[in-house]
């Protein structure tokens, strides 16, 4: 029987490479992006290749409220119910603490934080019973963040919203978890400067940043398995150990 997942933020890095494995596994995906349509369009095309007519893709800026109902009238407008959601889209601000400006502060608050929180809460009556929730959050969450206070703030509360939000849905026994990556090799991480991704690496005791397809096994393990449950599951490479 075929099973449904919607991945917010699935065009690029981790949200990419989910979203290749589930099709991979026989899955039907909804795709959802922000602004980037270039490279959402080439996502999509490598993603009907693997999976002809299994594909959706959805426009849907997570830092703003109102694409919530785009998500919805969508799953409405396809008669699609669901299995899984990868609640992975989210915002950084990377301003020095002088400089945060409010606006900003709370945009990444919106991506990170309210519309996971709003967007489940509307497609609540569309999500199969057993199914799941995983969200995407950080070591930043768990070590403190030296680039942006708003990015380690807003995964903290990530990470409180996954033991927070499992007695919100037992009634369909829908499991909630969340991964905490480390130091993925996404464009995000790519574009870092030689030397400091060498300072980064220093400190991993794997000695090499995370690639997105091997992440992707955390993610399934937390989609498939019934017992996983209000866990944060970290995947760093053993960060600071070395």
């Amino acid at each position: 029987m075929s099973r449904t997942a919607i991945v917010t933020g699935a065009t690029k890095g981790i949200g990419k490479a989910v979203c290749t494995r589930l099709l991979l596994e026989g899955w039907e995906v909804v795709v959802t992006y922000a602004t980037d349509t270039e490279t959402a369009t080439v996502a999509y095309e490598e993603f009907c290749k693997l999976a002809p007519g299994k594909v959706h893709l959805v426009q849907a800026d997570s830092s703003d409220l109102k694409h919530i109902d785009t998500i919805s009238d969508y799953l409405e407008a396809h008669d699609l119910t669901v299995d899984a959601v990868i609640l992975n889209a989210g915002m950084t601000d990377r301003s020095d603490f002088l400089s945060i400006k409010p606006e900003n502060w709370q945009k990444v608050f919106t991506a990170n934080v309210h519309f996971p929180v709003f967007l489940l809460q509307r497609i609540y009556p569309r999500m199969n019973e057993k199914g799941s929730v995983t969200f995407t959050g950080s070591l930043m969450a768990i070590h403190p963040h030296s680039v942006s206070l708003a990015y380690g703030v807003t995964k903290s509360a990530v990470h409180a919203l996954v033991t927070n939000l499992v007695k919100f849905f037992t009634e369909k026994q829908i499991r909630v978890n969340g991964v905490a990556p480390g130091f993925v090799d996404t464009e995000w991480q790519k574009n870092k400067p030689a030397d400091i991704r060498q300072n980064i690496t220093n400190k991993l005791a794997s000695g090499r940043f995370c690639t997105p397809e091997e992440l992707t096994d955390v993610y399934m393990l937390l989609i498939n398995n019934q017992y996983m449950n209000g866990e944060i599951v970290v995947c760093d490479g053993a960060y600071s150990y070395k």
